[in-house]
């Protein structure tokens, strides 16, 4: 997440054409203190009932825990980047999708 956050201090996402979402399956609160403890800026959302993780393909249902993943949607509600497990808290693949669509007529 503080990757996410320096990209965006850094001007990888323009702000007036992406939104950054954290999705957690943690509660409201636990959210709030981690935004609070790593200088987020961008929304936490907690799906405590686990319904966007079963959605999106990503919570494991034994554990209950969502798969760390980034997604990529784009302004017509298509996805077109995921990236899962460790690596998904790089978000230089996600800068470089963003950026590419930013450039292509939608």
């Amino acid at each position: 997440m503080k990757a996410y956050q320096a990209g965006i201090a850094e001007g990888k996402l323009d702000p007036n054409d992406t939104q950054v979402l954290g999705i957690s399956v943690d509660s409201f609160a636990a959210n709030a203190k981690f935004a609070e403890e790593n200088g987020l800026t961008f929304p936490l959302l907690s799906d405590f009932k686990r319904e966007v993780s079963k959605l999106y393909g990503i919570l494991n249902e034994e554990y209950q825990f969502a798969m760390r993943t980034t997604f990529v949607i784009d302004k017509n509600g298509i996805i077109q980047y995921i990236e899962e497990g460790n690596s998904a808290v790089d978000p230089s693949g996600a800068f470089a999708i963003c950026a590419r669509l930013k450039r292509e007529p939608q």
